[in-house]
């Protein structure tokens, strides 16, 4: 039996879950005199251990990975760090083009389909551009980016765009997979207003805060699910 004790709270990833957190190095676990572990409890502040500066992450945690920068640094964040024990964080400009890459291989299926169903929102008749039945259109493209985000992330935390360019999709508390409940509140906020009412400016800016985003580096939608964008290369 595993002597590594559970990650928290909630739900319990597989054992066999490549995306899961690292255990510590040897020497440093429980009563082994080290630094600590992220799967340690930590002893409430006021006692030997004073709070991290600046009050923490936004859902509980410190600094980030390696040491307590999510950016790969080492500022000696605390032991709570919800990344500690996860790759670095992905770039954001390849987590834009990763991106970029399923969106044009589901919208090849989505004008396929809408061709073949007749709900083209754009029909060309002579001289005129008529502009129709894109109510159903958007329900094809709402219907299968949904689809496609929610079974690719919960089944390998990786869409097509993200496994050829080395990142996947992890939950923020515990390094795993995400669920299929995550996946599908990730994909709902993510292409809901894509398909329906703003698909550039949406695209924008819930990917594109991810740019701007301390300390995790999460889009919009990241956020709703509480998920993380890692690097696997």
């Amino acid at each position: 039996m595993s002597s590594e004790p559970p990650p928290g709270p909630g739900r319990q990833p597989p054992e066999d879950d490549p995306f899961r957190k690292q255990p510590p190095p040897s020497g440093t676990g429980p009563g082994a005199g080290g630094a600590g572990s992220p799967y340690d409890t930590p002893p409430p502040y006021g006692g030997d251990r004073p709070p991290p500066p600046g009050g923490g992450g936004p859902y509980g945690g410190g600094g980030g990975p390696y040491g307590g920068d999510p950016y790969g640094g080492h500022g000696g964040g605390p032991p709570t760090d919800p990344v500690a024990g996860m790759p670095p964080l992905a770039d954001s400009a390849r987590r834009t083009l990763a991106r970029i890459i399923d969106m044009i291989l589901v919208g090849l299926v989505v004008w396929l389909l809408s061709w073949a169903f007749h709900v083209q929102e754009y029909e060309v008749d002579g001289d005129q551009v008529n502009v129709g039945k894109s109510f159903w259109q958007s329900l094809i493209a709402a219907v299968l980016y949904i689809a496609y985000d929610t079974f690719m992330i919960s089944r390998t935390g990786q869409t097509l765009g993200k496994k050829w360019l080395g990142m996947r999709v992890a939950d923020l508390s515990d390094g795993s997979t995400p669920a299929p409940q995550t996946a599908l509140v990730r994909a709902v906020v993510l292409w809901v207003p894509f398909a329906f009412c703003c698909a550039c400016v949406w695209t924008i800016i819930c990917g594109g805060w991810s740019f701007f985003d301390r300390p995790y580096k999460q889009g919009l939608h990241d956020k709703a699910a509480k998920t993380v964008v890692v690097s696997t290369s």
